[in-house]
């Protein structure tokens, strides 16, 4: 019905993209075209987090840490395993009793931070408990449709068709019965309130038992194991001197910590505390922590230690009120920056308030491959040549607010396992929070929008018409702008011409955006009061018969009369 009224408006040849149009705008979203969300201004971040290096420590502070790192370590997995016994039994009359029983072995200071860490990675696996339900039951479903269909039948665009041969029919039925089975074990523990935790990493766990695969010699693995497993963490406290009694550090960068009662022998200051030789210097951020420490409000400290450099650190952090997000409307003035993320680069293409690109697109690459801390710096740079971008033009970002964690399933994917790999090598949390965390300080808004369709409809409106002698962009470019359209509130669908025989004026009108100075987006051209020689026939309108109206250079002849004498 949608077709036959877009054809009857605009010709057969445009009815096609009108009804694909139509479904993209809200409220006509087709069954076979999940609806799309209303783009909304990220929220900033919650918190701050600085680091520096603890430099200057002689070996007696080195042995102190370890000792002190070592000793509450072993309190945090003993609470840990109270904690997971209790399951859903839990309540807070067991809180303070296990609370109570880590303050004769450390200290009541000590004893919070270790419950509240226990409690945080509890409800955390129990997050990842209900994920992996929610995965299994979703795989289940999909190979329990496949297994119902013939075998070789094509499936449709909005679900799987069956199996290819009979063999792999075959090993899907196990591989039903093994999810099942996972399934079962799954949802007893879930209702049991039992999850499964490792102190240290269950990746570091599993690589003690294929050692040469990880490139670690038995002693290594056991430092690192050591260390994973320390517990130096210490939360803050308003009103307390510096904002922490337990990790203390002075507006001059003295660190003190108090000492857990079994390890009071090692004190060299009063009040069982131990002072470290070095001194430490926040140089990012360090007045917003001056001022915080100097007030006396609270700042969380952890000391760790990095095992390759064999370097000490220190890291600060402390909450901060959210800050109140700018007006859609507002955000939308001026344009914004269309960013298309992808395995190895940012696509990004400048767009004014009308939707149209502005300039040329830009890339902005970075390498996954390598340690954590590779990834990490590769994606903090692409993103600063992004922000420094946005900077200099004072304009917003755009982004998809991207979520791979239904995409990757083996049942979903099936057999395409190099885009499996590339779509779980991509970090959008990861980056979609470093960029928010990133842009909140230079005063950048980050707009999300909903990722449906737009490469695609990207790569089909706006790829080939963008093609110049000097620039051929990709599909990942045409979506950047797809992307800031949908952020500005336009339809991705550029305007097209209506059908030769349908148009009114010169041949090839309304095939080009708006202009930059245009009032308002594109749209319906409302019609201009007055005769238009094209649209009126000759002897038509309020004026036809009033020769004196119309714009002449002289008065029309008067008529004269013949008289004929016989």
């Amino acid at each position: 019905m949608l077709t036959s009224l877009c054809a009857r408006l605009y010709g057969r040849r445009s009815a096609k993209n009108c009804a694909r149009e139509a479904l993209e705008a809200p409220g006509m979203a087709d069954a076979k075209l999940r609806p799309i969300e209303a783009p909304f201004v990220a929220l900033g971040p919650s918190g701050v987090a600085i680091r520096t290096r603890l430099k200057g420590l002689t070996p007696e502070d080195e042995k102190v840490l370890r000792a002190v790192g070592a000793h509450l370590g072993t309190l945090a997995s003993g609470d840990l395993k109270r904690r997971c016994a209790d399951g859903l039994d839990h309540s807070s009359d067991r809180w303070a009793e296990r609370k109570r029983g880590l303050t004769g072995e450390s200290s009541s200071r000590w004893a919070g931070s270790i419950t509240k860490a226990t409690h945080d990675q509890w409800a955390l696996s129990r997050r990842a408990q209900l994920a992996h339900i929610q995965g299994l039951e979703a795989g289940i479903a999909t190979i329990t449709h496949r297994l119902s269909l013939p075998v070789g039948e094509k499936g449709t665009k909005g679900s799987a068709g069956g199996y290819r041969t009979r063999q792999e029919w075959f090993a899907k039925t196990r591989r039903l019965r093994v999810l099942e089975d996972r399934l079962i074990r799954e949802r007893a523990d879930w209702e049991a309130g039992r999850v499964r935790v490792v102190r240290g990493g269950k990746r570091l766990a599993r690589n003690r038992h294929n050692l040469q695969a990880a490139q670690l010699s038995e002693g290594q693995w056991r430092k690192r194991w050591e260390v994973e497993r320390w517990f130096l963490t210490a939360d803050g406290e308003s009103g307390k001197r510096y904002g922490n009694e337990t990790i203390r550090v002075t507006p001059d960068g003295e660190v003190s910590l108090k000492l857990p009662a079994a390890l009071a022998r090692l004190a060299n200051a009063r009040h069982g505390r131990y002072v470290l030789a070095g001194a430490v210097i926040f140089h990012h951020r360090g007045a917003e922590w001056a001022d915080r420490i100097n007030a006396n409000r609270a700042v969380a400290y952890r000391i760790h230690l990095d095992v390759e450099r064999g370097r000490w650190y220190l890291t600060a952090s402390w909450t901060i009120p959210p800050v109140k997000t700018v007006p859609l409307d507002q955000v939308r003035r001026g344009g914004l920056i269309g960013v298309d993320t992808n395995a190895d680069h940012l696509a990004a293409w400048r767009l004014d308030e009308h939707g149209n690109p502005c300039g040329e697109p830009l890339r902005f690459f970075y390498d996954l491959s390598g340690n954590a801390q590779h990834r990490d710096a590769q994606l903090r740079h692409a993103l600063t040549r992004l922000l420094r971008w946005a900077v200099r033009h004072s304009l917003s970002i755009a982004i998809e607010d991207l979520d791979f964690a239904a995409e990757k399933t083996r049942e979903k994917h099936g057999r395409r396992k190099r885009f499996r790999k590339l779509i779980s090598g991509m970090p959008v949390s990861k980056l979609r929070a470093r960029l928010v965390s990133m842009a909140a300080e230079l005063g950048i808004t980050i707009v999300a929008v909903d990722p449906a369709y737009t490469s695609k409809w990207g790569a089909e409106h706006w790829q080939k018409p963008m093609v110049t002698p000097h620039r051929k962009p990709t599909r990942h470019d045409a979506a950047g702008i797809a992307i800031g359209r949908r952020a500005l509130g336009h339809r991705i669908r550029r305007r097209t011409a209506p059908p030769h025989d349908d148009q009114s004026d010169r041949r090839g009108h309304r095939t080009a955006q708006a202009a930059g100075a245009a009032r308002g987006r594109e749209g319906t051209r409302h019609r201009i009061p007055g005769p238009r020689t094209r649209s009126a026939g000759a002897g038509y309108g309020a004026n036809a018969g009033d020769q004196d109206a119309q714009h002449r250079s002289e008065r029309p002849t008067e008529p004269v009369q013949l008289t004929l004498s016989l």
